[in-house]
C-alpha cells in the first residue's frame, strides 16, 4: 500500500537479464531485499539491492498495463516506499496496481490526459486519481479526458513536470470507486 506522496525521482539504469535496475545512490532511504517499492506508481519487489542500485523483475502483465516498458536508461521515475500503520496518510489509498496508461493531451501545469475507454465511471470531478504514482485530485472532466492541476512543488518533486504531448503515464483509479463500481455491476446483474 502506498499514499501517492512521491519521495523522489531516480534514474532508470537499464535492463540486465530479466532484472530492471534503478539507481538509489542519491536516495537516503534504505531499500531492503523483498520490500515493496512503487516505481511510477507500479508496486514492484526489490529482488536485488546494491549500495548503488536496486533491481526489480517485471512480468509481462505489468509491461502491458504500464509505461515501464517504454523506459530508456536515464529516464527519471517517481519512487515511493510502501506505507506502514505508523505512516501519515497524506495522499490517497494507492495499491500500485496500475489500471491503464493515458496519453498526455496538454502538458503541465494543467495536465490533461486521455481517459482510457471503459474507465469513464471511475472518474469524478474533485475525486482522487493516481498518475505515475502521484496522488492527485481531478480538477476537470470532459469527453474522453480528465485534468489535474499541478502545483510547483509537485512539478519539482516528481517527473510530471517533464511530461510532453503524447507521453504515456500510468493511471490508477480510486480504490474505493473501483470497489463501488464492481459492487453495483454485480448487484445489477443479480437483480436485473
Amino acid at each position: 500500500m502506498f499514499s501517492g506522496i512521491v519521495a523522489t525521482t531516480l534514474p532508470y539504469l537499464g535492463e540486465q537479464g530479466s532484472k530492471h535496475r534503478f539507481s538509489i545512490a542519491s536516495w537516503p532511504v534504505a531499500i531492503e531485499l523483498g520490500s515493496s517499492v512503487a516505481v511510477n506508481g507500479v508496486c514492484l519487489t526489490a529482488v536485488e539491492v546494491d549500495p548503488e542500485y536496486f533491481a526489480v523483475e517485471i512480468v509481462p502483465e505489468t509491461f502491458r498495463r504500464s509505461n515501464l516498458g517504454a523506459l530508456v536508461p536515464g529516464d527519471r521515475v517517481n519512487v515511493e516506499q510502501s506505507i506502514t500503520l505508523a505512516t501519515l496518510l497524506d495522499g490517497n489509498l494507492v495499491q500500485g496496481h496500475v489500471d491503464a496508461t493515458a496519453e498526455v493531451l496538454v502538458a503541465p501545469p494543467v495536465l490533461r490526459l486521455s481517459l482510457p475507454p471503459g474507465f469513464e465511471g471511475l472518474v469524478v470531478e474533485k475525486g482522487a486519481i493516481t498518475v505515475n504514482g502521484v496522488a492527485l485530485t481531478i480538477s476537470a472532466l470532459g469527453e474522453g479526458f480528465f485534468e489535474v492541476a499541478l502545483i510547483p512543488e509537485t512539478l519539482r518533486r516528481t517527473n510530471l513536470g517533464a511530461l510532453a504531448l503524447g507521453d504515456r503515464v500510468n493511471v490508477e483509479f480510486d480504490l474505493v470507486g473501483k470497489y463501488l463500481a464492481r459492487m453495483i455491476e454485480v448487484r445489477g446483474r443479480a437483480f436485473g
